[in-house]
């Protein structure tokens, strides 16, 4: 794979994992109006790689504190974890739903599911969801009142996460947003929700590899590049989105996602994706 396009889709999927405006549809599309062929395997596991990386090395302090005090020790400083020493075992239980929708319906997500038709209406549908859960939600809770039956609400929206154009991060933080969370607490909880998520996701894309012949061809300069770059723009992203949650909401990623969505559904009828 060229060195240029490895940057680009590293840059693509460390930009849109974790805004709400769907990575899968990003990468597909961009390799789908650009020419390119679809990833190989390899260059799968380096961009799950990055993102994993990037979700780790920020809220490290966080998984530190959750998983002293899911074991009861008395770790770290956050106010509102100090509050909450079930989260370890929410975040658990909320990642069940994700991981069972994965197993069902794996083939279906990385076959027919991933077409232009489904991307775009995801984008608009999931866009619709955003504005209404950003009209509806009071923004009153943190992290530190959060609970079992957030924890399934919120586990069970990712599990819509497998259909490409949908967004994990969209939709679970449009069910914290139905839950009362604040902005900035919703994308915080769908963040640490999505490590495990990822990570399944990557020992799996490893586990295909390792069956396809071996793990010896993936230290290469495409992968460490692919990681790299996915995991800088990753965490950039994460500081950027949280910091804005503080003050701004969800509208403009509604707007976006709505003409994005419309614009990928036209061009469908036009033109055909490569194969």
């Amino acid at each position: 794979m060229p060195i240029l396009q490895v940057i680009v889709l590293a840059i693509v999927q460390g930009l849109t994992e974790f805004l709400p405006i769907s990575s899968t549809a990003h990468l597909y599309l961009s390799s789908w109006l650009l020419g390119w062929k679809p990833e190989a395997l390899d260059f799968d596991i380096a961009l799950h790689m990055g993102t994993l990386l990037a979700v780790l090395i920020y809220f490290l302090p966080d998984w530190i504190q959750i998983v002293g005090q899911g074991l009861g020790m008395r770790l770290g400083h956050d106010d509102q974890l100090k509050h909450n020493h079930m989260l370890l075992w929410l975040l658990a239980i909320g990642s069940i739903p994700v991981g069972v929708a994965g197993l069902v319906f794996n083939k279906q997500a990385e076959g027919p599911w991933r077409n232009p038709y489904v991307m775009g209406t995801m984008l608009v549908v999931v866009g619709i969801v955003m504005w209404i859960a950003e009209r509806q939600g009071r923004v009153v809770r943190d992290m530190g009142s959060l609970n079992l039956p957030d924890s399934i609400v919120v586990g069970l929206s990712q599990m819509l996460a497998i259909i490409p154009g949908t967004s994990r991060s969209g939709i679970t933080i449009s069910a914290g947003l139905f839950r009362d969370f604040t902005r900035e607490t919703a994308a915080r909880f769908s963040f640490l929700l999505s490590t495990p998520a990822i990570a399944a996701a990557a020992a799996k894309a490893l586990y295909d590899m390792h069956k396809q012949g071996g793990l010896g061809g993936i230290l290469n300069s495409t992968f460490l590049v692919g990681v790299g770059v996915s995991a800088a723009t990753g965490c950039a992203v994460i500081a950027w989105f949280l910091q804005y949650l503080r003050r701004g909401g969800l509208r403009p990623f509604v707007y976006y996602r709505l003409i994005f969505g419309i614009i990928v559904l036209a061009l469908a009828f036009f033109r055909r994706p490569a194969g």
